[in-house]
């Protein structure tokens, strides 16, 4: 079993490295386990007051049940991985079962953050990217997939996104065996990975 954790700011281009591994590794061999299914269940609370959360604070992700959840992962046992609806702010109530696979992928802003999920990786990694870059991203993917105006994208990142960053995610930094500039475009770095990986592999 090989464990990689994938960290990296908002649209720094971690889910496409991750996808890109996964492609290349084969979809028999790896599994993907995405931290942005993990955000906690806001269902309780009243839809106005749920968007005046703080979704980018590492306390916003149940990360215990990540752990929980790759633990069995890493013993052989497959997981039912919650579905989350971005523009409700809350889980859907549905499930999608992930088995598991020799490969596994944990991507997300802070898969490098809890230092309790850090020690299960074999490999850890941080996607970099300009902020513009990343502010570009987000902005596109907010309005496209999840349902958000252009203004309130911009407010979010002003005063959420990006305090947020620096003061979580980019320290995360420092926990990286390897960072991948330009993201997923980066496929040198990708490769490198993954000779890394099929090779560690081939040991086992």
């Amino acid at each position: 079993m090989f464990v990689i954790g994938i960290g990296g700011g908002t649209g720094s281009g971690k889910t496409t490295v991750a996808n890109k591994i996964n492609e290349i590794i084969g979809k028999e061999n790896c599994v993907i386990l995405p931290m942005d299914n993990y955000y906690r269940d806001m269902s309780h609370i009243p839809f106005e007051e749920r968007k005046k959360y703080n979704y980018d604070h590492p306390d916003m992700i149940e990360h215990t049940l990540m752990i929980k959840h790759l633990e069995d992962l890493i013993k052989g046992k497959s997981i039912e991985l919650p579905e989350y609806d971005f523009s409700q702010y809350t889980r859907t109530g549905t499930f999608i079962k992930l088995e598991s696979k020799p490969v596994i992928i944990v991507e997300g802003i802070f898969a490098l953050y809890y230092e309790d999920l850090r020690k299960f990786y074999d490999l850890s990694i941080f996607v970099d990217a300009e902020n513009d870059v990343r502010f570009i991203r987000r902005l596109d993917r907010d309005i496209k997939e999840r349902g958000r105006t252009i203004d309130g994208v911009i407010e979010q990142y002003l005063n959420l996104v990006k305090p947020m960053h620096d003061a979580y995610v980019e320290p995360t930094k420092k926990y990286a065996d390897l960072i991948i500039p330009r993201g997923g475009f980066n496929e040198k770095a990708i490769n490198v990975v993954v000779e890394f990986i099929f090779k560690k592999m081939a040991k086992n």
